[in-house]
């Protein structure tokens, strides 16, 4: 047969900023966002984004640069996921429970030009800027105002902001040619992985991979047509999953909130009729607390350290419908699922959970994962024992590490992306993840690299040698867990000292909630920490009841 090409028409690069234009066109006058007393149609966001987008542009934003922001689930941030590609440049959120010292970080490293910064977090960004190397351009900061409490307002020294975010909204061209992408394969979001300060690690996707995770997204939770999605899941965190996007293709309503709890989120599902919401397994504890089932059905997605089965049946007896996968920052959302079969329902509630509790297969379009020797590349057995890495492969894989070839290509190898993770593959198929890489935990959906939480406890005059792992806890799933041997000869700090040494130096979610002293941590033969000991005795220790923070 003779080779065909495409013509120039049928060429245009896939992206997932169409969606919105779609949304615009067809559900114009449906609600697009929610936000305390404030709402708008999917019509006026598309027009916001298009202004803000100009505005950008105007001021010299444009393809190769990048755009932060560091907010948390308000309008302005769901509108940022559309305006900062349309004008062509690269959208980086930033955790907002970062430290200061790890916020300078990620803005030197990504080389910023503009920052977003809501309200509350404007005491965070001014000492984050503060500690920027002298002379180095500063990114020009924008305001995204609330009608909430400012406590950072009254800290030492002002911030010079450019603008209000409502400011360039209404500055900008409604009529703005937004800048489409010249290649699909053109940069369009900067994610770092979490705990990351002397080396980050920033992840870089292209519009086709964006595009390709938030319709796979879609069809394998079976999304319809205008849900009604709550934002319990931070849109900082792998940008909600993909699902900014995805609630564009579907004229979903976004409920967005600033913070919440059992009971806001509660109210929430009954006030608007939710219909969708997701969240590491840490909100499916809190959820849990409920004295009454819900008014309805709400479907809920959660990925992260694998939820607890008694978790998983208390959340479903309430009324959630719970769907389980497993993702990471350079996949750009979930790639695996728990796919569920009609068969499973006739068995007892707690064979459901722990079947519901794996991570699955892979996700409609995606196109492969395996659990493989990390020596010989060779696949595992499908035994449900076999330990192995987790390797995927498939089109939302990131381009790759910004400014850090060399981690790419450790990571990168035989056509296959090398989680770290390791797991088991069922005989019927399906993953469960069993254990992390050594240096990851997961609390409460954030990623924390015990290696940094080690480098700071040896910074401590007292401290001989240190060892973190994670802990079961109740709430957050996993929190992390020192052991410490101490030098002889030193005053000796206690638990609540060691604990208040770390919140000085770190981010609150990566503080040890339980320090464990001891003569000397185990070791093997050619003197590395066993690990693997101190997990089992962190294991045994039981989850951790009193650790919210």
């Amino acid at each position: 047969m003779q080779e065909l090409k495409p013509s120039a028409p049928n060429s245009s690069p896939l992206t997932p900023l169409l969606f919105l234009q779609r949304a615009s066109l067809v559900y114009g006058d449906s609600p697009s966002l929610l936000y305390g007393d404030s709402s708008f149609t999917w019509s006026q966001t598309h027009l916001r984004c298009l202004r803000l987008a100009s505005s950008l542009s105007s001021l010299g934003i444009g393809p190769g640069h990048v755009v932060s922001v560091i907010a948390p689930n308000v309008p302005a941030m769901y509108e940022l996921h559309f305006a900062v590609p349309m004008s062509g440049a690269i959208l980086n959120c930033i955790n907002t429970r970062l430290d200061a010292r790890t916020v300078s970080v990620l803005l030197l490293h990504s080389e910023s030009r503009f920052l977003f910064v809501d309200v509350q977090s404007k005491g965070l960004v001014r000492e984050a800027l503060s500690l920027l190397p002298s002379g180095h351009p500063r990114p020009i900061l924008v305001l995204i105002e609330d009608d909430v409490e400012d406590p950072s307002s009254a800290s030492a020294g002002d911030v010079d902001f450019l603008s209000t975010y409502e400011g360039l909204v209404a500055r900008g061209n409604p009529e703005f040619e937004w800048v489409r992408p010249k290649s699909e394969w053109d940069p369009m979001i900067l994610n770092y992985t979490s705990g990351t300060t002397s080396s980050p690690k920033g992840v870089v996707h292209c519009h086709r991979g964006i595009f390709l995770v938030t319709v796979d997204s879609l069809i394998d939770w079976n999304v319809p047509k205008q849900p009604v999605y709550l934002w319990t899941l931070p849109m900082f965190h792998a940008n909600g999953w993909s699902f900014p996007w995805g609630m564009a293709a579907v004229g979903g309503v976004n409920v967005c909130v600033r913070k919440f709890d059992a009971d806001v989120i509660h109210r929430l599902i009954d006030a608007h009729r939710v219909t969708h919401m997701c969240g590491a397994p840490v909100v499916l504890n809190m959820i849990t607390n409920w004295q009454k089932p819900l008014p309805h059905p709400v479907h809920i997605l959660t990925a992260g350290a694998p939820p607890p089965a008694a978790v998983l049946f208390r959340t479903e007896s309430l009324g959630f419908i719970v769907s389980h996968g497993y993702g990471l920052t350079e996949v750009a959302g979930l790639v695996t699922s728990c796919a569920w079969k009609g068969k499973w329902n006739v068995l007892p509630a707690s064979e459901r959970a722990r079947l519901k509790a794996r991570q699955g297969v892979r996700t409609t379009c995606f196109e492969k994962f395996d659990v493989v020797d990390p020596k010989t590349a060779v696949s595992v057995n499908w035994d449900g024992k076999t330990l192995g890495e987790v390797v995927l492969r498939g089109g939302c894989i990131m381009l790759g590490y910004l400014k850090d070839p060399e981690g790419t290509a450790r990571c990168m190898k035989n056509g296959y992306f090398y989680t770290g993770d390791v797991g088991v593959i069922h005989p019927d198929g399906y993953l469960e993840i069993k254990d992390r890489s050594k240096d990851v935990i997961i609390s409460g959906g954030e990623n924390l690299s015990s290696v940094e939480v080690e480098s700071i406890l040896y910074g401590h005059p007292a401290v001989n040698e240190a060892a973190v792992v994670a802990r079961p806890d109740e709430y957050w799933g996993e929190t992390p867990c020192a052991f410490l041997s101490l030098k002889e000869g030193q005053n000796l700090p206690t638990e609540k000292e060691m604990i208040e040494y770390c919140r000085e130096r770190m981010p609150r979610y990566m503080v040890p909630k339980t320090v464990v002293f001891r003569d000397e941590l185990p070791k093997t033969s050619t003197g590395k920490i066993q690990k693997f000991v101190l997990r089992e005795l962190a294991k045994q220790m039981g989850p951790s009841r009193v650790s919210r923070m």
